[in-house]
């Protein structure tokens, strides 16, 4: 199973009413499987601030996070998607990795 299904399927437990995973990794320089972006909206995030919202993300994920270099989380209420209905887009890369000096 690809690194993408195993984040989808993690992700699944907190019963997103929208979920989206990215692999960005080819905006950055670290190689294959290695930047993502994950767009959610859960009822599970009610009433939590953004700490919390990612807290619940790292917890459902797991060991699956050691994996992962880079890992954008945009954490909405079913409410707040409904009026936002997208994320921002990822930023331009800016820096190399250590493997490149």
């Amino acid at each position: 199973m690809s690194k993408l299904a195993q984040l989808q399927a993690a992700l699944a437990a907190l019963d997103p009413l929208h979920l989206e995973v990215l692999d960005e990794s080819h905006m950055h320089s670290r190689g294959l499987e290695t930047h993502y972006k994950v767009v959610i909206a859960s009822p599970a995030f009610a009433g939590l601030n953004a700490v919390k919202r990612h807290q619940k993300v790292y917890a459902s994920l797991g060991e699956l996070t050691s994996q992962v270099h880079a890992l954008a989380l945009h954490t909405y209420t079913p409410e707040e998607w409904a009026q936002q209905g997208a994320a921002p887009d990822s930023p331009t890369c800016k820096g190399g990795s250590k493997r490149d000096a």
